[in-house]
């Protein structure tokens, strides 16, 4: 039960990552487009882009931090002798890319921790 909900919120904190570095690059690539399409100089805004790349590369810092913390909950899974399962669904699918409610819909979905060897 313990590794189920660490599996849950792991999703939900790589989800909620994903979506705030969309977001985040998408209104980045809007500045300059903006600009172009306004007509103005090159020099209108640019702090501002500036300001957008440094969260879109502190937000890439965080989802390796995250993709790290999954790498070690990988081997203290094994530790505590669960090496033998995973959470995943029926269908093999990955997690939602939305982060709402993603507790409710990974039951909704089927997952549960299932045997992946007889190890």
């Amino acid at each position: 039960m313990a590794a189920e909900q660490i599996a849950v919120a792991l999703w939900d904190a790589e989800s909620a990552v994903d979506l705030a570095l969309t977001k985040t690059a998408n209104f980045t690539g809007t500045i300059p487009a903006l600009r172009r399409q306004a007509g103005a100089s090159a020099l209108i805004g640019q702090e501002a882009m500036e300001r957008a790349s440094q969260a879109v590369m502190a937000l890439a810092e965080a989802r390796r931090a995250l993709v790290e913390a999954h790498k070690e909950l990988t081997i203290a899974k094994q530790q505590v002798g669960l090496g033998a399962v995973t959470m995943d669904d029926t269908g093999g699918n990955k997690p939602p890319i939305h982060i709402e409610a993603t507790a409710v819909v990974a039951r909704n979905r089927g997952r549960a921790l299932r045997a992946v060897s007889a190890a």
